[in-house]
């Protein structure tokens, strides 16, 4: 069966790599085009709810991510075997690795995402800017490209201003940033910076930009075919906890339409100068009292947080990337994107809140997930379902759309209210109380709001 967006070189067989909630979306919409899924697993995850899910099943290798989901090789060694003929990589393990990417090509597969190409030009963060620049999207002050030593890096910083960041060029996901404040803070900060950004990515390149404390992170949604690019709009995304998002929102609070139309333009101008193809996401972050935004990176992936998109635009960002890998041409125009409506999304992690996010493996019992009109929940949970501790802790993300914000929130506790998850731990007191502050119950905060929330209330 070939799906209803193919023209050629249709998808009939798709390896996930990837495991969770994502590898259960993924299945989830490739059934419903009419591709069999083969999903990769560590033995680790052999009951996990993918698994049941999946068309088929191959092992990659022991728990450990650097042996299973990490390992090229056995992963390009499943694929053959398997004789898919796509490979989608999710998020996060090897999603944005064009080493990875190359060698699925080499194969004679399709990767699911851009070109490796583009991989490594927007996975470099210091090239990303040059490229951003180029392309007249307001970047942060900062280097141009990487810093080579600590000379360098003082002289840099007296010209951007303190604080600034210290940012891994081939870092992502908020790893491998500190910030300095002052010039001794930079001298100690910028060789354990290097170091830890050469053990963690393999390149210890470092680059310096301004630091906004009190800025909002918000991202663009893009969706390309490598010569037509649109945009889905704006997420919210400033609720971090170290540099990792707790919730989202869709659209952006935030934003007037001015700002908003200039954002997103600005989104589209960088990914079509590079030729864009499958979903990705353009971050910013916006100075609310300039109205000003400044490009930070390209995540040449789907993202986390992709339902609040799908919630207030209708459209299946996972089902167009099957469709536009499997060589379709882009089948929306801008014209057809509209906003409708507001959606949020709580993360729900195997983390315990009041013990300082504590991770809690484990297994789940009396298990009840949220329903209604309104609300999603992208899950990995069944009730026995063992939450193994070698990989990251999300479990689920509730995801609710309202006519508007406020109606949002409030359905969103409603659908929070339902649940019921023993024998582990999680966050779901956390984002019940996070959504009873007037902070964001006005959206008046911040990407720092949320640790100075949380020290705040630890020290009452």
């Amino acid at each position: 069966m070939t799906s209803y967006c193919s023209t050629r070189g249709p998808i009939r067989r798709l390896f996930i790599a990837n495991r969770g909630e994502i590898a259960v979306r993924i299945i989830r919409a490739a059934s419903e085009l009419g591709i069999e899924t083969v999903l990769g697993v560590s033995s680790a995850d052999r009951e996990s709810l993918a698994a049941r899910l999946a068309d088929a099943v191959v092992e990659l290798g022991p728990p450990a991510a650097a042996r299973s989901y990490l390992n090229i090789d056995a992963v390009l060694a499943a694929t053959e075997a398997s004789g898919a003929d796509a490979v989608h990589p999710g998020y996060g393990f090897l999603s944005e690795n064009a080493e990875f990417a190359h060698a699925v090509r080499r194969m004679g597969r399709t990767f699911v995402g851009p070109d490796p190409e583009t991989i490594e030009l927007m996975g470099n963060k210091a090239v990303a800017r040059e490229c951003a620049m180029r392309a007249g999207v307001p970047t942060v002050p900062g280097t141009q490209g990487v810093v080579s030593d600590v000379e360098l890096a003082l002289g840099s910083s007296s010209v951007i201003g303190f604080p600034v960041m210290l940012k891994a060029a081939a870092g992502g996901g908020g790893k491998g940033i500190r910030v300095a404040r002052s010039p001794d803070e930079l001298a100690t900060m910028f060789v354990e910076a290097q170091r830890e950004a050469l053990a963690a990515f393999g390149d210890g390149g470092i680059y310096l930009e301004k630091f906004f404390g009190r800025a909002r992170h918000i991202e663009v949604q893009v969706l390309g075919d490598g010569q037509d690019v649109i945009h889905l709009y704006d997420r919210e995304c400033s609720l971090q906890r170290r540099r990792q998002k707790i919730l989202e929102e869709a659209p952006a609070p935030s934003l007037t339409a001015e700002v908003r139309d200039r954002l997103c333009a600005a989104a589209v101008a960088l990914a079509r100068s590079v030729s864009y193809s499958s979903a990705g996401t353009i971050e910013f972050l916006y100075d609310d009292d300039a109205g000003e935004f400044f490009f930070i990176e390209m995540n040449t992936r789907i993202q986390v947080e992709h339902p609040t998109t799908e919630m207030v635009t209708g459209v299946d960002l996972v089902r167009e990337m099957l469709c536009i890998a499997g060589g379709a041409r882009l089948r929306l125009r801008q014209d057809d994107i509209r906003l409708h409506g507001a959606a949020i999304e709580c993360r729900l992690n195997a983390e315990d809140p009041d013990r300082g996010f504590l991770p809690s493996p484990g297994t789940v019992n009396g298990l009840r997930l949220p329903g209604g009109p309104g609300v999603r929940v992208d899950s990995m949970l069944y009730d026995g379902y063992k939450v193994p501790p070698f990989y990251d802790s999300l479990l689920a993300k509730i995801v609710v759309w309202d006519e508007n914000r406020s109606r949002a929130i409030s359905r969103m506790k409603r659908a929070l209210g339902e649940i019921e998850l023993g024998g582990i731990k999680s966050t779901l007191p956390l984002h019940l109380r996070l959504l009873g502050t007037e902070a964001v119950q006005s959206a008046n905060y911040h990407t720092d709001f949320l640790e100075e929330w949380l020290a705040a209330s630890a020290g009452c």
